[in-house]
């Protein structure tokens, strides 16, 4: 596939979320991404309702732009059929606990003799040490423990509240992604592959640094118990349905205030400043939730916009897909699978314009590629059907060549 990776290839051991999306991206972005399944298993994910014609829509989402090879690592000749591979790959990437790829044998250390240039990407829950390391994990696990629950809840004394997506598994998909570019960039410097370590507890942690973890930052000083910014968010509900509008500098403020019908309000003290409207933030916005009762989304989003106060409709997933935003930035695209049928995703985000990306490759049947696979790395006919006889490639999908 054509894009600003083209040329790279990747053979993904990883399963769920966190490692395939890493990958994914890159595939999105042109390389060659070989998953590499357990035969006549694969994936968790693909077994996940939502499903047509057998392939989930989570495994669609997230294992398009690759191929798929089943491969017993648990034989020593998986292992050394995966060795061989290794020699044509620029990267590997693994998400297994830590200690289960060394004890198969294809762990950084095992493998680099095959491939000196070679990027290993370790993800991993919790790090390598540590109380938690050898536990299994799930993104709520990394949520309650990096304090992203209490960030979500508001303050230390409300109830702990879940993010609804599994954002720690993205995040970790996305860093993930960007490390690796990071170290092919490396590479091209100083010809020297090198193992990463990744954790999704990091991950988080180092996100949450940015903006939610500030009165941690100056080491020297106490820190109180967290507090409620406010007890109202910034969404807004009209005559009809809800809204988001934010003003952060003294003009969004004065707009915002006219564009309401209440330009009284910006001679009011207290909220006469940025740092006036942060300690008085709950009298502000229900002033403002007491106009939008008034008017319909639609009514106030018209004002809002020509007043130019930033503020959008609050929509629901269905609506987001037709939006005319949306639709102008051509972000969702449709296009045939041949198992799954007609697939609708969102398109590779970044643009890019001197290399262009391909529209993504559907995501692979179970072992769709594996004689593709081992004949471009040199294995002949007589020893893939070998394989295919003993087992140690699965027999899913592809024929084995004559």
């Amino acid at each position: 596939m054509s894009g600003p990776m083209e040329g790279i290839r990747i053979l993904d051991l990883c399963s769920m979320m966190s490692g395939p999306w890493a990958t994914d991206i890159l595939g999105d972005q042109g390389a060659d991404v070989i998953k590499i399944e357990v035969p006549g298993k694969g994936d968790h994910v693909r077994e996940l309702s939502n499903q047509s014609n057998g392939m989930s829509a989570m495994f669609v989402n997230v294992n398009r732009s690759k191929r798929s090879m089943t491969l017993d690592l648990k034989n020593p000749d998986g292992v050394e059929v995966f060795r061989r591979l290794v020699a044509t790959a620029d990267v590997v990437v693994q998400n297994q606990r830590p200690g289960v790829v060394e004890r198969l044998g294809v762990g950084y250390d095992d493998l680099v003799q095959y491939n000196p240039d070679l990027i290993y990407l370790s993800i991993s829950g919790f790090g390598e040490r540590g109380p938690a390391s050898k536990q299994r994990v799930y993104d709520s696990l990394i949520q309650a423990l990096s304090g992203l629950t209490t960030v979500q809840a508001g303050s230390d004394k409300e109830r702990p509240r879940l993010i609804r997506t599994i954002l720690p598994d993205k995040l970790t998909a996305v860093v993930g992604a960007q490390a690796i570019s990071a170290a092919l960039f490396a590479r091209t410097r100083n010809g020297k592959g090198q193992h990463i370590r990744l954790s999704m507890l990091d991950a988080v942690l180092n996100f949450l640094w940015a903006s939610d973890m500030g009165a941690y930052t100056f080491a020297d000083k106490a820190v109180p118990l967290e507090e409620d910014g406010s007890f109202i968010d910034l969404i807004y509900k009209t005559k009809d349905g809800y809204i988001t509008v934010a003003t952060n500098t003294n003009g969004e403020w004065v707009a915002m205030c006219n564009a309401l019908g209440h330009p009284e309000w910006t001679a009011d003290e207290r909220f006469s400043t940025p740092f006036g409207r942060k300690e008085n933030i709950n009298a502000r916005l229900e002033l403002i939730q007491s106009v939008l009762h008034d008017k319909t989304s639609a009514e106030w989003m018209e004002a809002l916009t020509e007043h130019d106060v930033p503020s959008a409709p609050i929509l629901t997933r269905g609506e987001v897909i037709v939006h005319p935003q949306v639709v102008a930035s051509e972000t969702v695209i449709e296009y045939h699978h041949d198992v799954a049928g007609k697939i609708r995703q969102t398109r590779v985000p970044a643009r890019f314009l001197g290399t262009p990306p391909e529209t993504p490759r559907g995501a692979p049947r179970l072992g769709e590629h594996n004689a593709e696979i081992l004949a471009e790395a040199g294995f002949g006919a007589a020893e893939i059907s070998a394989l295919a006889d003993k087992k140690v490639i699965g027999s899913e999908n592809d024929p084995v060549p004559a």
